[in-house]
C-alpha cells in the first residue's frame, strides 16, 4: 500500500479512536491496542523534546515548545499502539527527567543523559524526537527532518521528509539533515530521527500545528512511513 493510502487510513483509525475515548474515556485507543499484541521485534521510542524547567522554544504566540511536544508525541504513540507495536515513552507529562543537578544546566544534561540511556537500553529501540524549529524571520516554514550517525536513521529520514512534505508541506525545499551537534542524536546506539515539525515562529504554521486536525494528520504520515520502513528492513 503507498504511502498516502496507509496514512489516510491510519487518519480513519485515529478518528474512529477520538470517538472511542469519548465514549469509554481518553485512552481507550490505548487499552485496546494493549489488550491485543502483536509480534513485533522493535520497541519504537517516542521522544517529546524538552518538558519541565527546559521548555525550549518560544512560539510567537507565546506557547512553549514543549506543549506542542508532547501532545504530538501522546498521539504518536497512541496510533503506533492502534498498529500494533511496542512504545515507550520518554516522558508523558510536563516534566524533565533529569536525575541530578542543581543548576539548570546540569538539570538539562542530566535529563538528555537519561534519554540517551533509555534509547540504548532498550532492546530493539528506534527513536523518534518530536521537536519544534524556529527562526528569528517569521517567513520560514515546513517540517525537517534529522538523523543520528546510525544504521538505518538516514534511510528512515529520507523516507519520512518526502511524506511530510507531500503530505503536510508541498513545495517546501527542506532537506534531511545529519544532526551534529545534538547531543540525543549523537549518543544513541539506535535508529534515530528528530522530526522538526514546524516553525513556531511562523505564525500561520503555528496555527496550525495547534489544531488536533494537522497533528493527528503528521502523526498517521509519522506512524505510516516509520511503519512501512519497519517492515521492508
Amino acid at each position: 500500500m503507498k504511502n498516502g493510502k496507509l496514512w489516510m487510513l491510519l487518519y480513519g483509525l485515529t478518528i474512529a479512536g477520538v470517538l472511542l475515548a469519548a465514549y469509554w474515556g481518553s485512552r481507550t485507543a490505548t487499552v485496546i491496542a494493549e489488550k491485543t499484541p502483536l509480534p513485533r521485534r522493535h520497541c519504537i521510542i517516542i521522544d517529546a523534546g524538552h518538558g519541565g524547567e527546559d521548555g525550549g522554544a518560544t512560539s510567537c504566540t507565546g506557547r512553549l515548545e514543549s506543549t506542542y511536544n508532547l501532545e504530538i508525541a501522546l498521539r504518536l504513540n497512541d496510533l503506533f499502539h492502534l498498529m500494533g507495536y511496542s512504545t515507550r515513552m520518554i516522558r508523558t507529562q510536563d516534566t524533565a527527567i533529569y536525575t541530578r543537578g542543581e543548576t539548570l544546566s546540569q538539570k538539562k544534561m542530566s535529563d538528555l543523559k537519561e534519554r540517551v540511556r533509555i534509547v540504548n537500553e532498550t532492546e530493539g529501540a528506534l527513536l523518534v524526537s518530536i521537536h519544534q524549529n524556529t527562526f528569528s524571520d517569521s517567513r520560514y516554514s515546513g517540517a525537517q527532518v534529522f538523523y543520528a550517525q546510525t544504521e538505518g536513521s538516514e534511510a528512515l529520514a529520507k523516507q519520512l521528509q518526502a511524506a511530510l512534505t507531500s503530505a503536510l508541506n508541498p513545495g517546501s525545499n527542506r532537506m534531511i539533515k545529519q544532526s551534529r551537534g545534538i547531543y540525543l542524536m549523537d549518543h544513541i546506539e539506535k535508529t534515530g530521527v528528530l522530526i522538526e515539525c514546524g516553525f513556531l515562529s511562523n505564525p500561520e504554521e503555528e496555527a496550525k500545528l495547534q489544531t488536533s486536525a494537522y497533528q493527528k494528520k503528521m502523526c498517521c504520515v509519522i506512524a505510516a512511513t516509520v511503519g512501512e520502513y519497519l517492515s521492508n528492513s
